[in-house]
C-alpha cells in the first residue's frame, strides 16, 4: 500500500486517557495474551494491584508508548489507485526514532470489502512485540518480491501446513523468511482462511494482500529525516511456542520412533542426513563437468553507496578533464535523469566481476532510487538539481570548484574494449586507434570463443542455494546440470526403483511446471519425471546469454548480453540483372571492422567493394563472388555463419 510516499498531515500529540483506549483496544483486537496476575489483579488483594497496574501500563507503552502522536493520511492502493485514507500513530520506543507504529485504514475506501476499520501493525511494532498477530513464512526470493507491493500467492506459503490458527481471511499477519524465520518484514491481511489448508502444492490465488513491509514509505517516515531501521537478525518469542527450534534445524530432530511411525504408516524412513560420498556423484556414463564456485564477500548498504557516489565524481573528473576548453566543460543544462545515470555514473562504476554488478544497483543503496540520490548530492552543494512538474529531477549546475572534484583521485574501470565501449563504435577508442592504420587488422587470425550462458530465476533459488550458488550469477549448461543434480541428491529424490526418474516437491512442481500445458499437469499429476526432462526444464526456466570472448579475454572479464548469439549474415543478390553481389553484415559482434573486412575481400576476389551503413550504424562489406573463406580468416567458426542465397529464392546454412 505504501509503495508511494502517503500525504501525512501535522502529528498531534495523543492524550493520556486516549492512548490507553486505543492500547486496551488493540489489546482486545489481536487477542494479546495478558499475563495471569494481570487478570486477577482487579479481584485479587490491595497488594498485588499495584504490580499489575504497572505490567499493564509495560504493555500499554510497548504498543503505544507514552509519547504517541497520530495523524491523519491519505494514499493510493490496488491497480486501480483507489484513494485510501487513514490514521497513523507514532511514537519512540526508549533510545530509538519516532517511529510509525500502528496505521489503521477506513472501511469505506479500501479497495476490498471489510465489516469495520482496519488496525494495522508497522514492523517496528512486530519487532518488539513477537507473537501480536500470526506469523507466516515463505522463502527469501518470495519475500524479495512482497517487498514491492506484491500479494503472497498461496503456492509461496511454506512451513506448513498446518498453518497458524489465527491465519483466519480478512485477519492480520506478519510474513518471515525462511532464512530468518523470527524477523517478522511484511504485513498483510489474509484473503483466504489459510489455517484450513491441507495442501498448497500446486495451489492458485492470493493468500496474503501485503499492506505494508520494511523498505516502504511507511517504514522510512522519520521526523529526523533519518532513513529506516534494519530489521534485526533474530528476536525471541516469534516462533510458536510448540517450536523450540529453529525452522532450518527442524529436519534434524528426526530420531528412531519418528522412525518407525513412519514405516507403519506406510511411509519411507530418511536418514538426518546424507553420506558426504554421495553428495555429486551421478549415474554411470553421464559426463558432467565441474564447475567451479566463486564466493564474494557481499557488499554492505554502505558499499554501494560510496560505489555510486564516488562514480558520479569520477563522471563530473572525467568531463572536466576531457573538455577543458568547452563551456560548461561540454554539459548542456539542465540535465535529466536518465543522461546522468547513463554517462556520469554507469560508466564509472567500479564493476570487475558478474557479483559486482548484481550488487552495484541503485535501488541496493539507501536512497532507492535516482531522484532521491540526486537531491543527496544537491544537499551536499556538488549539485544544483530540480524536480520538474512531470516528478523527474534534473541538475541545472554543478560546482566543479568543489573539492569533492578537484581532489578526486580516479580509481582502475573495467577494460573497454567490447564493442561500444568508451565511444560508441565497434571495438571502443582501441577500433578506433587501429582503424588509422590501413594495414592493420587486429581481426585477422584472432581467437574467438562463444559462450552460452543462463540466468537461473528467483524461482529457482532454494534448487541453487543447495549448491551455494546464487542466482544472480551466470552458468554454462553443464554447470546448470551440476547444480540440479546436487539439489535432487540432496534432497533424496532420486526414484528408488529407476535411477532415471527424479520425484517431485512442492518446489519442483510450482517452479518448473506452471500446469499452463497438459504435459505439465500430467506430469504434476504423476509426480516423477525423467531427471534429463527436469534439467531441460530447468534451463529452459533460466534467461539465456551470450558472450563472444576475443583472447586472451577469457570468462571472469567478458560482459555477456542477454539473448541469443549473434551470426555473421552472408546474403547474395544479383543485382543490375545478372550481376551476384556478396553482402556481409553482422560483424561487429565478432570484433571484426566492416572496412577493413571489406578491403581484404576486394584483394582476395579482386571485385569492386562498397562500405553502407547497416541496422544500429553497423557497416556491411560487398565484394563480387564467394567470401566466406574471408570471414573465416577473422577468426568466425563457420558454425556461427549463416548464408542466405536470395538468387535463387532459397536458403542454405
Amino acid at each position: 500500500m505504501f509503495k508511494k510516499k502517503p500525504n501525512i498531515k501535522p502529528l498531534a500529540p495523543l492524550r493520556s486517557s486516549d492512548r490507553r483506549k486505543i492500547a486496551d483496544q488493540l489489546i482486545k483486537d489481536f487477542d494479546i495474551e495478558v499475563p495471569k496476575h494481570e487478570e486477577q489483579g482487579v479481584e485479587d488483594t490491595g497488594t498485588q494491584q499495584p504490580d499489575s497496574a504497572v505490567t499493564l501500563t509495560a504493555l500499554r507503552n510497548s504498543l503505544l508508548p507514552e509519547n504517541a502522536l497520530s495523524a491523519r493520511f491519505t494514499t493510493t492502493a490496488g491497480p486501480d489507485l483507489n484513494q485510501v485514507s487513514g490514521t497513523i500513530y507514532a511514537g519512540a520506543h526508549p533510545g530509538e526514532e519516532q517511529r510509525i507504529l500502528w496505521f489503521k485504514v477506513e472501511e469505506r475506501l479500501m479497495p476490498t470489502n471489510y465489516d469495520k476499520e482496519a488496525d494495522l501493525v508497522a514492523v517496528y511494532t512486530l519487532w518488539k512485540n513477537p507473537q501480536i498477530c500470526a506469523l507466516l513464512h515463505t522463502p527469501d526470493f518470495v519475500l524479495q518480491k512482497l517487498q514491492t507491493g506484491a500479494p503472497l500467492m498461496t503456492p509461496g506459503l511454506a512451513n506448513g501446513p498446518p498453518f497458524p490458527s489465527r491465519a483466519t481471511r480478512d485477519a492480520v499477519v506478519a510474513v518471515a523468511s525462511l532464512e530468518r524465520p523470527s524477523v517478522p518484514i511484511a504485513i498483510g491481511v489474509c484473503e483466504i482462511d489459510i489455517a484450513v489448508l491441507g495442501n498448497v502444492q500446486g495451489a492458485k490465488g492470493h493468500a496474503v494482500r501485503t499492506e505494508h513491509w520494511e523498505g516502504d514509505e511507511l517504514w522510512a517516515w522519520s521526523t529526523s529525516g533519518k532513513p529506516g531501521a534494519p530489521p534485526p537478525e533474530h528476536i525471541d518469542g516469534w516462533l510458536e511456542k510448540d517450536k523450540t527450534e529453529s525452522l532450518e534445524g527442524a529436519a534434524q530432530k528426526l530420531d528412531i520412533d519418528d522412525e518407525d511411525d513412519q514405516e507403519d504408516q506406510g511411509g519411507v524412513a530418511l536418514p538426518t542426513a546424507l553420506p558426504t560420498k554421495k553428495q555429486n556423484e551421478h549415474v554411470e556414463g553421464e559426463d558432467i563437468e565441474p564447475f567451479e564456485k566463486i564466493e564474494e564477500p557481499e557488499m554492505k548498504t554502505e558499499d554501494i553507496n560510496d560505489a555510486f557516489w564516488q562514480a558520479f565524481v569520477f563522471g563530473l573528473y572525467d568531463t572536466k578533464r576531457k573538455h577543458r576548453e568547452d563551456p560548461n566543460y561540454g554539459l548542456n543544462f539542465p540535465i535529466p535523469q536518465s543522461l546522468v545515470l547513463s554517462n556520469l555514473i554507469l560508466p564509472y562504476l567500479p564493476i570487475h566481476t558478474p557479483a559486482q554488478a548484481a550488487a552495484l544497483n541503485i535501488k541496493k543503496t539507501t536512497w532507492k532510487n535516482l531522484k532521491k540520490f540526486m537531491k543527496a548530492l544537491g544537499k551536499a552543494q556538488l549539485i544544483k538539481c530540480k524536480e520538474r512538474d512531470g516528478g523527474e529531477c534534473v541538475i541545472l549546475d554543478v560546482d566543479f570548484e568543489d573539492r569533492a572534484i578537484t581532489t578526486f583521485t580516479p580509481y582502475r574501470l573495467p577494460k573497454k574494449d567490447t564493442p561500444g565501449a568508451d565511444s560508441g563504435g565497434g571495438g571502443g577508442g582501441n577500433a578506433i586507434a587501429s582503424s588509422t592504420n590501413p594495414n592493420s587488422d587486429p581481426s585477422i587470425n584472432q581467437r574467438l570463443q562463444k559462450l552460452i550462458l543462463y540466468r537461473p530465476k528467483d524461482s529457482l533459488a532454494p534448487i541453487f542455494s543447495s549448491a551455494n550458488s546464487s542466482t544472480k550469477s551466470l552458468y554454462l549448461p553443464p554447470e546448470l546440470r551440476q547444480i540440479t543434480t546436487t539439489y535432487i541428491e540432496s534432497e533424496n529424490l532420486i526414484s528408488t526403483t529407476n535411477k532415471r526418474l527424479v520425484t517431485l516437491n512442492p518446489l519442483l512442481a510450482n517452479a518448473i511446471f506452471d500446469s499452463s500445458s497438459s504435459l505439465d499437469r500430467e506430469v504434476i499429476a504423476k509426480g516423477t519425471v525423467p531427471r534429463d526432462a527436469l534439467i531441460d526444464r530447468v534451463r529452459e526456466s533460466c534467461t539465456p546469454f551470450y558472450a563472444i570472448i576475443r583472447a586472451p579475454d577469457t570468462r571472469d572479464t567478458a560482459k555477456p548480453k542477454a539473448g541469443h548469439p549473434p551470426k555473421v549474415l552472408i546474403s547474395l543478390e544479383t543485382r543490375s540483372g545478372n550481376k551476384t553481389v556478396t553482402k556481409v553484415s553482422g560483424l561487429e559482434a565478432f570484433y571484426i571492422e566492416p572496412r577493413l573486412l571489406a578491403e581484404e575481400l576486394q584483394k582476395s576476389f579482386g571485385g569492386q567493394l562498397a562500405e553502407t551503413a547497416g541496422h544500429g550504424g553497423s557497416g556491411a562489406g560487398t565484394a563480387e563472388g564467394g567470401c566466406g573463406e574471408g570471414v573465416g580468416e577473422e577468426g568466425v567458426d563457420r558454425g556461427w555463419v549463416e548464408v542466405v542465397d536470395k538468387t535463387k529464392g532459397k536458403k542454405k546454412r
